[in-house]
């Protein structure tokens, strides 16, 4: 409890200081206004949103250096991502809102990418290496109507780097750290990450070409064990541009995403050789025809991704998926934004295992029966007054080849008021959302269920925002989820079990806060906190307060320090008990990390050293329980722009 009053009590004291300094800081700043596209696929400045959008810029991205793409989204108010401070191969369990993997969505360059092999069908952010993107825009609430299957919590738009408009331009990235626990000092290096990329533009041509790897030992799965498990990642991207005319462009990409992760028997606590590998291939296509006042885009992509588990119980998963998501946008006068688009999703998966008393894999689950196609048409309009009033509403119907047609919906008014101090702005918003069963539920032969229907997800959210010119933004949000039809994994006695829709209906609550405030040109505070309230059911390794904060100084036009701080409270969790072969309720403790980043640029814009120190203090904790967690950790590496 003196941990939360501690950090509520500064948090509280710095917005009162941001106030105060407002009256008296006379200091006049020209600043860019911030465009945000994922809550409208317009362009639009972020204070003509009515949700509060998290943007993570690449200038920001410069200054996370050496952190994961989940190790950087695990910062923003709202999101939970267990993983994240365990073996690097650790899997990772997004807690958004109260939700869980299915209810997130993943874009790569607005286009959905999802995992058909898995169970809850979502996208696995190991996948993805941070020094290949450029932007991360974060959505929270439901965007069904938008995105489809499994925007119910939050979409998580990744936009990945673009060519420069130099003929040819270069960059190489290394960092070399520690990964150890907090019972270990011998800072041995055993984290390796490097990258490097070729881009840029010839006339009407561009293109860009990167690879980047990870290899990090030295820590186990698995709290209790003594051989370290090693996690190796590779990715490949290549993208090539061209302008054909003022009024018409296409991209084509492809992609590789590669990783193989050791790691041991959790349920039985003890080191083990078993081995998870994955390997996704993707290639794609973003075209978009300008005309007066609108556009047309048609983005699609080909995906296919192939698991193996290698351990006492043998798997292997492969899937396919297309996408294809065309749409028009309509400007009619800079009042009235329209989008009208179809979206088009293939899915298909085949999955292998070793049947009790062979030695051989066996088909478990045919692709031909496992595959499913969805075709949702949908509408969205945005309507921005001259008076303050934003208007953002839009509906869906989802069409599925295994359970029919659903129609989801939203509307998200907002009034924005300008005052001599910046602005105050009032959102509020309702929408629904749905969850396709994943093809393993639907199908696997001895848990799976044919007669699922969808999740169905309705959330509500009223919040308000504060901005001083050049200055500071705060914002308050209250949110508050239904779920209905919630797919468990149900026992129907005599150690049967199977997935079905459950009668009860869940609910999850909460309030987030977010703050950013400068100090001065150098010095800016980011903060945010988040209190969530989820049934019992549903809570497991959901902390109920969470925030975090960093403060970043630029020192001078070469040196730049940051301080980052997050505080986790308590989380329950339910662990197997081998002994009476039921499930014990347990209480992980609360803990508060404190991370240092600097950078130095020995040559301006051209060749940058860092360094960052992560838990400081070397706090022993536990994020999950019976897994490894990292102490303390130091890290180097060097940019080079050519």
């Amino acid at each position: 409890m003196y941990k939360k009053t501690l950090f509520f009590g500064v948090l509280y004291a710095t917005s009162i200081v941001a106030f105060t300094q407002q009256e008296t800081d006379s200091t006049k700043v020209e600043q860019l206004d911030e465009i945000v596209i994922t809550d409208s696929k317009f362009k639009l400045k972020r204070e003509h949103s009515g949700k509060v959008i998290t943007k993570i810029t690449q200038n920001e991205l410069k200054n996370l250096q050496g952190k994961s793409v989940a190790e950087i989204i695990n910062t923003v108010a709202g999101i939970e991502i267990n993983g994240t401070k365990s073996n690097a191969g650790q899997n990772l369990s997004y807690f958004i809102r109260g939700g869980r993997n299915r209810q997130v969505l993943i874009l790569i360059d607005g286009i959905a990418v999802t995992d058909a092999s898995q169970i809850a069908n979502d996208y696995d952010l190991r996948l993805l290496n941070a020094n290949q993107i450029k932007s991360i825009e974060i959505l929270k609430g439901a965007s069904s109507t938008l995105y489809g299957s499994g925007a119910a919590t939050a979409v998580i738009n990744v936009k990945l780097k673009d060519a420069s408009n130099n003929e040819v331009s270069a960059n190489f990235r290394s960092v070399l750290g520690t990964n150890q626990s907090s019972t270990e000092n011998n800072y041995t290096i055993e984290d390796f990450r490097n990258s490097v990329s070729v881009n840029g533009s010839l006339n009407k041509l561009s293109y860009l070409a990167s690879f980047a790897n990870q290899f990090t030992d030295g820590l186990s799965s698995i709290s209790n064990g003594t051989e370290s498990d090693a996690f190796n990642a590779i990715n490949g991207n290549l993208k090539l541009g061209y302008q054909f005319s003022n009024a018409f462009k296409t991209t084509v990409y492809g992609s590789f995403d590669n990783y193989k992760a050791d790691f041991d028997d959790a349920f039985s606590g003890i080191d083990t050789d078993n081995v998870s590998t994955s390997k996704q291939n993707r290639v794609g296509l973003s075209s978009e025809f300008s005309y007066n006042n609108g556009s047309l885009t048609i983005n699609a992509a080909y995906n296919t991704i192939d698991r193996e588990i290698q351990s006492s119980y043998p798997t292997k998963f492969n899937a396919k998926s297309f996408v294809a998501d065309a749409f028009n946008r309509y400007n009619f006068n800079d009042a009235f934004y329209t989008v009208l688009g179809v979206y088009a999703q293939d899915n298909s998966m085949e999955s292998f295992a070793i049947p009790f008393g062979s030695s051989s894999f066996e088909q478990s689950i045919n692709p031909e029966e496992a595959q499913f196609t969805i075709i949702d048409p949908y509408a969205n309009v945005v309507y921005v007054s001259d008076f303050g009033l934003h208007v953002n509403a839009g509906a869906r119907l989802n069409n599925h080849s295994e359970y029919g047609s659903h129609l989801v919906y939203s509307i998200n008014p907002s009034f924005k008021k300008d005052t001599n101090f910046g602005y105050i702005k009032g959102m509020a918003s309702y929408g629904t959302a749905y969850i396709t069963p994943s093809l393993y539920q639907l199908f696997e032969p001895i848990y799976g269920n044919a007669d699922l229907q969808p999740e169905e997800n309705a959330t509500i959210e009223i919040g308000a925002e504060i901005n001083l010119k050049d200055k500071a933004t705060i914002s308050v949000v209250y949110f508050t989820r239904n779920e209905k039809n919630f797919i468990d994994f149900v026992d129907l006695g005599g150690f049967v079990f199977q997935y079905k829709n459950v009668d009860e209906t869940f609910n999850a609550s909460g309030l987030e806060f977010t703050a950013n405030y400068k100090f001065t040109e150098s010095i800016v505070l980011n903060a945010n906190a988040t209190y969530t309230k989820v049934e019992d059911d549903l809570n497991l390794r959901i902390p109920e307060l969470k925030a975090n904060a960093r403060l970043d100084y630029q020192m001078s036009d070469h040196t730049f320090l940051s301080l980052s701080y997050q505080f986790n409270d308590e989380r329950r969790d339910s662990v197997f008990n081998n002994t009476n072969f039921m499930n014990d309720d347990i209480t992980m403790d609360s803990y508060s990390l404190l991370d240092v980043y600097a950078s130095h640029y020995l040559i301006k814009n051209k060749l940058k050293l860092f360094a960052n120190v992560t838990n400081l203090f070397n706090e022993d904790y536990v994020e999950l329980f019976g897994y490894s967690t990292k102490g303390r950790n130091v890290s180097i590496g060097f940019n080079l722009n050519l």
